[in-house]
């Protein structure tokens, strides 16, 4: 399992209560752990007393929904937590395909987020996608979602697509029947207007404007599309080590 950077000295609310999903999980003392979690309020790290202990193991496995319950003694300290379990994944590790997609979501959470900075869409999109994997008959029920996701995840960094027009007549995406997106702007073009440069932009497939159902080759050219500009953008220096990961996860295509 991949495992995030070290906390940095907590900025956030001494005392809170919150709901998130469980991110990371480091050793800390003997019996101890780290644990980060992503809330509707951002990313939080908190220390969590007999966290590597039998019973609460289960509790901390990423992926799983949590109500921690936060204290502090400083506003700069590291807050402890009490941990409680709402909703187990831990089903989902036992699944090649989705204990590929939870190792490679959580750490990617937990490894490129600022602590304190509120992403509510962001927990939602991941709570989302990971009931989708519980639910699913085969991968491409919630593959197009982790793509979905990845989109959602860029334009929260600041590095988002702008799909709302095509760059070439500026026709609002309605109906601009939008298929390319230019490597270099960002910006999506139009079928027949990017069809001439077609090798030199990258797909964009429906779903990943309007959500809904995608085919195998839809969710390949999902994951081209915004891998491009997370390895541009986002996955770079310590980030880079998550490549690996999101490499597993796009090999699921190809079994799906």
């Amino acid at each position: 399992m991949l495992v995030a950077r070290c906390p940095r000295p907590y900025v956030g609310w001494m005392d809170a209560d919150l709901a998130a999903i469980v991110v990371a999980v480091l050793p800390h003392g003997e019996h101890g752990a780290v644990v980060r979690v992503l809330a509707p309020e951002g990313l939080v790290a908190a220390y969590v007393p007999g966290g590597r202990s039998r019973s609460q193991r289960p509790v901390l496995a990423p992926g799983n929904g949590v109500a921690l319950r936060l204290r502090a003694r400083s506003a700069g300290g590291l807050p402890t937590a009490a941990v409680e379990l709402v909703r187990a994944r831990t089903g989902l590790a036992t699944e090649r395909a989705t204990a590929a997609a939870v190792d490679y979501l959580t750490a990617l959470v937990a490894t490129v987020l600022d602590e304190g900075v509120a992403h509510p869409r962001l927990h939602a999109a991941l709570d989302g996608v990971l009931d989708a994997m519980g639910f699913a008959v085969t991968p491409l029920d919630w593959l197009p979602g982790v793509v979905r996701f990845e989109l959602l995840l860029l334009a929260e960094l600041g590095f988002g697509l702008d799909l709302s027009t095509c760059a070439a007549t500026g026709e609002a995406a309605a109906t601009a029947d939008l298929a390319y997106v230019s490597p270099k702007s960002s910006h999506a073009v139009g079928r027949a207007a990017g069809e001439p440069y077609a090798a030199k932009l990258l797909p964009l497939p429906a779903f990943m404007l309007s959500g809904g159902a995608a085919s195998v080759g839809d969710v390949a050219e999902g994951f081209q599309t915004t891998g491009w500009f997370l390895e541009r953008d986002v996955l770079t220096a310590r980030a880079a080590g998550l490549l690996a990961a999101r490499r597993r996860v796009v090999g699921v295509v190809t079994d799906a």
